[in-house]
């Protein structure tokens, strides 16, 4: 085990520092980092990553916001190898990094959410994502139809990646030990995208309505968008639940609710 090396982490920025060099390995065994790889580290934080990243890469990137860990990072590793970009993540633009962008990361569990939407917003530059989060939003993400872990982040990502569960990772694997259970996920963009919606943030707004009252059915949540004579019209049950559609059914009612506009 590695320890924090005497950085105080900060609540605010998130920090919580991998320090279990098996699960450091397997993470980096999933990656498979290539020489020539455009590859960015979201929060750096102490180099559990960075240090056997730059092993295998000519070149790495990362973005991080601690000045603390930013100043430590330009005393450990040359310009020329790291290339640190200081900032908020949820406010960066990751297409100015090109183009078959390879993402890696511990991400802060308070920021995930937007996070994993904000590479969504960029998923046509991004070769793939790698990142730890908290186990439970990682199950989400991965969920199918009618488990009861569906949700608007199922639907929301499953319409732009391919995504996979790799890795569990107890929370005594972090300094300090956070109060939850980890797991890294793959997430693949699809090109082209399967089910492509005629409109991207009607889309949003239907699958964020049908969601907003689990426990409703769709002829309540949607009610004022589209009819249950509609609903039916599509092969949809406007008795059904949101987390009985798939990511195809919620395109199809969008269509159809865009073809009305």
């Amino acid at each position: 085990m590695r320890s924090a090396a005497g950085h105080i982490p900060r609540k605010r920025f998130g920090q919580n520092f991998l320090i279990d060099d098996g699960i450091i390995a397997s993470i980096i065994s999933v990656i498979m980092p290539r020489r020539g790889d455009n590859l960015v580290e979201i929060g750096p934080g102490l180099g559990a990553l960075t240090d056997p990243l730059l092993t295998r890469l000519d070149r790495l990137q990362v973005v991080e916001i601690d000045r603390d860990l930013i100043a430590r990072l330009h005393g450990l590793y040359p310009p020329e190898r790291l290339v640190i970009h200081e900032g908020d993540v949820l406010e960066f633009d990751f297409a100015a990094l090109g183009d078959d962008l390879r993402v890696v990361g511990n991400l802060p569990y308070n920021i995930s959410t937007p996070l994993l939407f904000r590479f969504a917003a960029y998923a046509r530059h991004i070769r793939d994502v790698h990142v730890m989060l908290q186990r439970e939003v990682v199950e989400r993400m991965v969920a199918a139809p009618g488990d009861s872990e569906f949700s608007r982040l199922s639907v929301m990502l499953q319409y732009r990646f391919d995504m996979e569960k790799l890795i569990d990772v107890p929370a005594d694997s972090f300094d300090p030990a956070p109060k939850v259970e980890s797991a890294v996920v793959r997430l693949t963009p699809l090109h082209p995208l399967p089910h492509p919606a005629r409109n991207e943030t009607l889309f949003a707004e239907v699958v964020s309505r049908a969601f907003s009252q689990r426990r409703k059915t769709l002829r309540n949540t949607l009610k004022g968008m589209v009819s249950a004579e509609q609903l039916a019209a599509l092969g949809i049950n406007a008795g059904a639940r949101a987390q009985e559609l798939s990511v195809a059914d919620f395109v199809r009612i969008a269509d159809a609710v865009s073809a009305l506009a």
